[in-house]
């Protein structure tokens, strides 16, 4: 399943889904989606409704593997079932879209101009967990707040130790520095940021597969040369809070870069709206985001 899969997110086109908001991200998505706290008591009550979003999204007849090559999860949703089937192979056995598992517990407190992921003591169980639930590969995000050589460098290796480990379990990993996108500097950021990413992509074995999740950069084609590396399976892009609009047409921008996008994904879906409507509007988002994805 890994090479049929692997050789599917390498060359197929289309889009990742990001549907792993989780935790302090829950509510704000709940909320976007017309369910308010006052609709819930606790968090086993939160992550059964937003869970529930994620079913109506990923059953809908219009998310298909026609635009859609992968979905990112969260381990509550990786753990809960779509039908009979657990989520991961849900998507993949009814809707050949690649299963992805967030595996980052949040970010550190900002230190040299960015935010590290927290410790993951127990990482390895929940990468032995993710390997029976067929999880094809991982995603850990951190962010990058400024133009801070000492900071990038330190975020990009902590992101290459947690990828080794990944690539241990035969999964692929996603490597996410996240450049926030209201820096003065973006640009000087990413120029730093691509140094390191090459500097510990040449110190994989050729045969090492990892995936990169990027800000869209300033620079046009930034990362073309990134993606011709052997060991690179995609460079795709996160929306980092632009609107679904303008990510769009700054990712057009850029020449094989393929997004990966959360809420510009979500935007406009409402718990009122009838399924009719609902598929109108995730249809319309998933066709805009593939053709920027195309380009």
């Amino acid at each position: 399943m890994l090479d049929e899969q692997l050789k599917l997110m390498h060359e197929r086109l289309g889009f990742i889904a990001a549907l792993d908001q989780s935790g302090g991200s829950t509510p704000k998505a709940l909320a976007n989606y017309g369910v308010y706290d006052n609709a819930y008591t606790n968090d086993e009550e939160m992550f059964t409704l937003v869970h529930e979003m994620r079913t109506r999204i990923v059953s809908s007849p219009v998310f298909t593997s026609e635009h859609i090559l992968g979905a990112i999860l969260f381990e509550n949703t990786m753990d809960r079932k779509v039908g009979k089937l657990h989520t991961a192979d849900y998507l993949w056995k009814e809707k050949q879209i690649i299963p992805f598992l967030k595996i980052d517990k949040g970010l550190a407190p900002e230190q040299n101009g960015v935010q590290m992921m927290k410790d993951m003591p127990e990482l390895d169980t929940l990468l032995e967990k993710a390997v029976k639930r067929n999880i094809f590969g991982t995603k850990m995000r951190s962010v990058i707040k400024a133009a801070n050589e000492e900071g990038i460098q330190a975020i990009v290796k902590q992101q290459f130790e947690i990828a080794k480990k990944v690539i241990a379990y035969k999964m692929v990993p996603i490597i996410e520095p996240e450049v926030d996108i209201h820096m003065d500097d973006k640009a000087l950021a990413e120029d730093i940021l691509l140094k390191y990413l090459n500097e510990e992509l040449n110190q994989l074995d050729p045969a090492d597969k990892v995936i990169f999740k990027l800000t869209i950069p300033s620079k046009r084609n930034l990362y073309a040369e990134l993606m011709k590396d052997e060991r690179v399976v995609r460079v795709v892009a996160l929306s980092g809070g632009y609107s679904r609009k303008l990510a769009n047409r700054l990712l057009g921008k850029n020449k094989g870069l393929i997004a990966s996008f959360s809420r510009a994904l979500l935007e406009g879906l409402h718990a009122d709206q009838t399924e009719e409507e609902f598929n109108q509007v995730l249809a319309k988002s998933i066709k805009d985001i593939y053709k920027a994805s195309i380009k």
